[in-house]
């Protein structure tokens, strides 16, 4: 009988314990909860931590997150509106903000997954159909805005070569944001924000486009240059200018110094030949004779010539 007992009581004990855990549940701070019974929500959704209760064995709690869940589509082929057929790879960030409608529409995060699929890859097919292929790579007219007021010519020019863009790649992903987030409220779900995390090109497009970035770099670069040769051809100009000016002046000065000098020795022969005429006619003489006599030259000169005067005579008087 005892051992009977004991048994039934080890069986209550065993059943109280089931009974007390299905009728005791918790809630974190990155948790939200919503009862149901037989499968039917049983009143709001529970957001508050702590210990909380209900029914064991009918109601069960189902747990949702509160935190910022990720999303990661798979990569689409869409064609733009220029024909260019591109893969356009996205994620998005979400969160459930009505727990009761999220379970009651798409029951968990897969099926919510689902969902973002649908919504997410057709808002951005729209887009992506309905813009250039330029205005979803590019994002700016980086290359067109550096340039300067002054410089309307080469801005002018270079605007005919590079295709401008009106909308950019941010304002289009702005654009798949607001147009999915529409229909996420009947889920529960609030969009937070959706980015093309990558765009890779068909084979075919794929050298066509780098050929055409190619392209537009290279002329930018010829714009750059062109200018810089400009700039260059300038500064040269000025130098070459400077340098003339500089050598005419330096010239002019060179001049007066060799005209004061030569001035100066005039001034400095004048005077030795005034102080004493007789003098300087010898000097000029032995200099004469040293320039066009040498041990191998043979003069032959009448008696009374001018170039025989201190030959014949050595005391110079004739």
């Amino acid at each position: 009988m005892k051992k009977i007992l004991s048994i039934v009581t080890i069986a209550a004990v065993v059943i109280g314990f089931l009974v007390i855990s299905g009728a005791v549940y918790t809630i974190d701070e990155t948790q939200q909860v919503v009862i149901t019974q037989f499968g039917e929500p049983m009143g709001k959704p529970i957001t508050d931590a702590g210990l909380h209760f209900k029914v064991p064995l009918i109601q069960q709690a189902n747990y949702f997150e509160k935190r910022i869940l990720e999303w990661d589509g798979n990569p689409n082929q869409i064609p733009t509106k220029d024909k260019r057929y591109i893969w356009v790879d996205t994620t998005a960030r979400w969160k459930i903000v009505d727990s009761l409608k999220f379970l009651q529409s798409v029951t968990n995060e897969t099926g919510a997954h689902a969902r973002l699929d649908d919504i997410i890859d057709s808002a951005t097919r729209d887009f992506i159909t309905s813009h250039n292929l330029v205005e979803v790579v590019r994002d700016t007219n980086r290359i067109l805005n550096e340039q300067t007021t002054d410089e309307e010519e080469s801005v002018d020019q270079i605007a005919g070569e590079i295709e401008k863009i009106g909308v950019g790649r941010e304002a289009i992903t702005r654009g798949i944001v607001q147009e999915a987030a529409k229909l996420m409220p009947q889920y529960g779900i609030e969009l937070i924000d959706v980015r093309i995390k990558r765009i890779n090109y068909v084979a075919d497009v794929q050298k066509k486009v780098f050929e055409r970035m190619i392209s537009e770099r290279k002329r930018a670069a010829e714009s750059y240059r062109s200018e810089g040769q400009g700039k260059k051809a300038e500064i040269e100009g000025q130098m070459g200018k400077d340098l003339n000016r500089i050598s005419s002046e330096a010239y002019k000065v060179a001049e007066e110094i060799k005209g004061k000098a030569d001035a100066t020795a005039i001034a400095i022969y004048a005077d030795a030949y005034n102080r004493d005429p007789s003098f300087y006619a010898f000097l000029k003489t032995l200099d004469t004779y040293k320039g066009t006599i040498d041990k191998d030259t043979t003069v032959i000169l009448t008696t009374d010539s001018e170039y025989l005067t201190y030959l014949k005579n050595t005391s110079g008087v004739e």
